[in-house]
């Protein structure tokens, strides 16, 4: 069939069938099928989607436009994390190490930031000597060595996904379901794992604005998932607000310390056991037969069996251990000091009573004036920027009681940043009461 003729099938509302999708990605990615045709199809399936099993095609094609990890070769059971992204979202960073302390293999391809989405492996390389782009061998080696390994996504894997994605970028065609799923789960599925458990974002500090589209997407990414044989759950979280009280790369770094310590902040620390809970459920890990019951994030139902086991590596310092253990393999140093930032400025708030708002977009833009992320690609990160101290929604506060602290290198418009950081808080006279974090949990 004549690439044209499936542009067509699809822009008038058809379904294609398996064939049709995988001859299309496969011309695609060996350059057969052009970047107009290609951007056709994009279109079509923008106005038109897909159902479920198009969905599982299409990401089973472009899974497989590339190298797929041999699940063999690694050892255990294979369970991975991914987060459609945030502000202060550092989970992957204490979650890996602590999910293999309770005895998962969790084989990480992260990602960089973006915009005012900080990246996971932006942070890991403010730690001195982290390499994120180890080689196979490797790769496999550190997984057999501490049970986890944090690394970029190779020019190999899902190689399909990389040319679509960058025109989607361009043909206004990102913000279709089908094309998100596709792309999220052709580069976790190509690790070989046996489960995955996602953390879709919801809110101002999020792609998904609102409930009812993160909740199809949650439910696309499941379905598909699922379809290809692996168990999924999805958790809908608030990113309303930043996650945690740290914004920018080696100041997430020290809240990710904190964690596993079992000192973070109470929405990162909570939701780091979460979803360490969630993967060894996913994966059969664990006390199997313990009694669900609804965890005080809100919204979704844990098992109390594994939520202890997980704490209690945090207790014993394994998932710390481990940590160490994973940055040694990537050639980093903890024992290095983190980058600082010259200046640490407090923003003071202007009255006494309640912060009634801490817009996570707000914050997230000032972290980018402040060279802590990229506006574009080819722009160079600062890692010892940032914003950290943050108070959160429900929290009191005195006149003059700092809001945040500003971590500045003088890159930024202060003009800009005071007038950003002013307008994403709100002190209320009342008493507020802070929104839950787990909205929704999705399942298989």
């Amino acid at each position: 069939m004549l690439p044209q003729w499936i542009i067509e099938k699809k822009r008038d509302g058809a379904e294609l069938d398996t064939r049709e999708i995988r001859d299309f990605i496969a011309g695609y990615t060996d350059g057969s099928i052009p970047d107009y045709q290609m951007s056709a199809l994009a279109m079509a399936i923008y106005f038109n989607g897909m159902n479920a099993r198009e969905t599982a095609d299409l990401t089973a094609a472009m899974m497989e436009s590339g190298k797929v990890i041999d699940p063999n070769r690694i050892p255990g059971t294979k369970v991975d994390k991914h987060s459609t992204g945030g502000i202060g979202d550092k989970i992957s960073i204490p979650l890996a190490p602590l999910a293999a302390s309770c005895g998962a293999t969790v084989p990480m391809i992260s990602g960089r930031g973006l915009g005012i989405t900080g990246g996971t492996l932006d942070k890991l390389e403010s730690i001195p000597g982290y390499r994120v782009g180890l080689n196979e061998s490797e790769f496999f080696r550190t997984l057999e060595t501490c049970g986890c390994s944090m690394i970029g996504q190779t020019a190999e894997i899902a190689p399909a996904d990389k040319k679509l994605y960058a025109l989607r970028d361009v043909t206004a065609t990102v913000p279709s379901i089908p094309l998100i799923v596709s792309s999220i789960m052709s580069k976790k599925l190509a690790e070989g794992i046996d489960a995955l458990v996602l953390d879709v974002k919801c809110g101002s500090g999020a792609f998904m604005k609102n409930i009812a589209d993160a909740r199809l997407l949650a439910q696309g990414l499941v379905d598909t998932g699922t379809a290809m044989g692996k168990k999924v759950t999805a958790l809908i979280t608030d990113m309303n607000q930043p996650l945690g009280r740290t914004v920018g790369n080696a100041l997430e770094i020290r809240e990710s310390f904190d964690i596993l310590n079992g000192q973070g902040p109470e929405d990162s620390q909570g939701l780091t056991i979460e979803l360490a809970s969630r993967m060894l459920a996913v994966a059969g890990i664990g006390a199997p037969g313990s009694v669900a019951e609804v965890h005080d994030l809100g919204g979704g139902v844990s098992d109390p069996a594994l939520h202890a086991m997980v704490e209690s590596k945090l207790r014993d310092g394994s998932a710390l251990s481990t940590f160490r253990e994973m940055v040694a393999c990537h050639g980093g140093n903890l024992d290095a000091r983190l980058p600082a930032a010259e200046k640490q400025i407090p923003l003071p708030s202007s009255k006494s009573g309640y912060v009634a708002k801490a817009d996570a977009e707000a914050i997230g833009r000032a972290s980018l004036l402040l060279g802590a992320g990229r506006a574009k690609t080819t722009d160079t990160i600062d890692p010892a920027v940032g914003i950290s101290d943050l108070k959160k929604i429900g929290e009191p506060v005195e006149e003059g009681e700092p809001l945040c602290i500003i971590h500045s290198n003088g890159h930024e418009d202060e003009m800009q940043l005071s007038q950003l950081l002013e307008s994403a808080f709100e002190v209320s006279p009342d008493p507020v009461e802070p929104p839950p974090l787990v909205l929704e949990v999705i399942h298989s």
